[in-house]
This record gives structure tokens, C-alpha cells and sequence, in this order.
């Protein structure tokens, strides 16, 4: 046998790419077909990507949210707290108008909250607001307050009210633009007081002290975005004074000047908590049932519980704020 019909041969021998070695296709194979492949399954590198993409995805939605509950913080503290303060201010003077015409208006001290005076001041725009008993953070959402350990406006001594100067209606918005001699009027159930305006200052220098006996001092705070000291109108009591009926009670922490009431914490965190569950109530309600009912339902628990999560959050700033 040649080397040429060797190589013939052993060429002849091999098997089959179709077959098992015999020559022929593999029954139900499609004629040729090549070798069935196993698919390759997702290696590391890909769960590792569908994992980072769904923790940024994540992420991008919990930003979001808090962009649009801070955004949310900052429309009730400019816009709906100043909408609240008015509608408190209408029912107040009407109750204290009431009270003044038949000679009922409180001359001591009063119930935190209760009206006892109006006060205007002419040259910064200020007329017939109406001031409330108490300067803590609650009192001082529904106008300027009274220091309660000082007399009323009006009787003999130093009076006391504050005010806010950015949130709430900011009825001190415009305090620091006094000037000395500007007239400052307050009515009260003893009559109408006027005040003539001597000093303005600032806590963060030195503020001359006014020795006058009868004054009245009106506070705010030196700044509408980050408030770390008051702003304080000094003005002499130039119409009678009237008699004090003494018996003052004595103030907390939260109602001196940029105090802040630190037990609405607590209702900070019920109130949070309170969102997350009416959120998480109204995803599986809109996951398992119909989505339009579950959003109509859910929304405004939201917006309520929202509301009064806000409100609480307010009092944990400066008062006069």
C-alpha cells in the first residue's frame, strides 16, 4: 500500500461532524445543523451592574422625596403659616373687639393664647395687630405675644412683646426700621396707650439702656434666614400709665427671646412616623387593588399628616423667627 492510499484511508476512518462517529446524522437533527451550544448564563459583572443600578435608582428616588418634603417645609413656613396667622388674627380681634366694647377685656394674666392687645405702628405699616398672652413658640403663631412676668402695655412699668420677623405673617417683619420718635399706639381693656420710640438695637453690640420707668420693648429677629441674635425697640410710655395689677407668673426657657419648645420633638417623630405609615398603606393598597382609588384616598391623609408634622417642626425654630 502506497503512503498516498494510507492517508486515503485514514481520512475515510474519521467520524462524522453530524454523526457519532459512524458517518451519518444524528436522528432529528436538521440537516446541517452544527453542534447544540449551551446559552451562557449572566456572570458576576452583570449582577453586579443590575444591582448598582437598582441602589442608584434608589437613592435617586429617596433624594427626590426629601427635595420635595424640605421644598414642602419651606412653602408652609413663607406662605401657609402667614395664611394661618391671618385667619387666627381675624377671629382674634373680633373676640377682643367683643370683649372691649363691654369692658371684659383681661387686665392680669391671662390663659396663654388669650387676646389682650392691639397694637399699630404707623411708620412700618403695622395696624390693629393683635397680640396674644404668651411669647413661647405655640403663642407666637398666632401673633406678636406678651412677655407674661411683665406688665400689659399701657400699665406702669417695662412691657414686653415679641414678635416674628419672617414666618407666621411676620407682623415684625419691618420692626428694625423704626427710628427714634416714631409713635408706637396699644389698646388694651384700660385704654389706649401711645409710645414714643427712643433707642433701636441690636443684641450683638451693646444696646443702651433706656431708664425711663414706663417703656415698652418690642423684640425680633436681627435676621429672615438665620436669626442669632434680637433686634429690640426701646419706646417712653407718653400718655398715662395705668395701674398694674401685678401677679405675674414666671416664663420657661422657650418664651424668652430665640427660644424654642424642644418637646415638639416628640411630636415630630409621632407625626413622621405617622407619614410612613399612611405612605406605606397607600403603595400596597395602589399595588394590590386599583391605583386611582388608593391615590384619592391616601393623598390628603398625607397632606394632613403632613400639615401637622410641619407645624411641629416650626416650633423647634427661634420663637421670634
Amino acid at each position: 500500500m502506497t503512503a498516498l492510499q494510507s492517508a486515503q484511508k485514514a481520512e475515510d476512518q474519521q467520524p462524522d461532524a453530524g454523526g457519532a462517529g459512524t458517518g451519518t446524522a444524528t436522528p432529528g437533527a436538521a440537516p446541517g445543523a452544527g453542534p447544540e451550544t449551551a446559552k451562557p448564563s449572566a456572570g458576576p459583572a452583570a449582577r453586579a451592574g443590575s444591582t448598582t443600578d437598582t441602589v442608584l435608582q434608589a437613592v435617586g428616588i429617596g433624594m427626590t422625596l426629601l427635595a420635595v418634603f424640605v421644598l414642602g417645609f419651606g412653602v408652609y413656613l413663607y406662605f401657609l403659616s402667614g395664611v394661618q396667622e391671618a385667619r387666627t388674627q381675624t377671629v382674634s380681634y373680633a373676640t377682643l373687639r367683643g370683649k372691649l366694647g363691654t369692658g371684659v377685656a383681661p387686665l392680669g394674666s391671662p390663659t396663654p393664647g388669650t387676646p389682650v392687645a392691639i397694637i399699630s405702628i404707623p411708620a412700618i405699616g403695622l395696624h390693629n395687630e393683635v397680640v396674644v398672652e404668651g411669647t413661647s413658640p405655640e403663642n407666637l403663631t398666632l401673633g406678636p405675644g406678651h412677655l407674661r412676668n411683665t406688665p400689659l402695655p399701657g400699665q406702669a412699668g417695662v412691657a414686653v412683646l415679641y414678635g416674628r420677623r419672617a414666618t407666621f405673617g411676620a407682623p415684625f417683619g419691618r420692626l428694625p426700621q423704626v427710628v427714634p420718635g416714631d409713635t408706637i399706639t396699644v389698646t388694651t381693656g384700660q385704654g389706649t396707650a401711645t409710645y414714643l420710640v427712643k433707642l433701636v438695637g441690636d443684641s450683638a453690640y451693646r444696646i443702651l439702656i433706656n431708664r425711663a420707668p414706663n417703656q415698652l420693648l418690642l423684640l425680633t429677629a436681627d435676621s429672615r434666614v438665620m436669626p442669632s441674635h434680637f433686634v429690640e425697640v426701646d419706646a417712653d410710655l407718653i400718655s398715662r400709665p395705668q395701674l398694674n395689677p401685678g401677679g405675674r407668673p414666671a416664663v420657661g426657657p422657650s418664651e424668652i427671646a430665640l427660644g424654642n419648645d424642644p418637646s415638639a420633638l416628640v411630636f415630630c417623630m409621632v407625626w413622621g412616623l405617622a407619614l410612613v405609615i399612611v405612605s406605606a398603606a397607600g403603595t400596597v393598597a395602589a399595588i394590590r387593588w386599583a391605583r386611582w382609588p388608593a391615590y384619592i384616598v391616601t393623598v390628603p391623609l398625607v397632606i394632613a399628616v403632613l400639615y401637622n408634622l410641619y407645624e411641629n417642626m416650626a416650633m423647634l425654630l427661634p420663637n421670634i423667627y
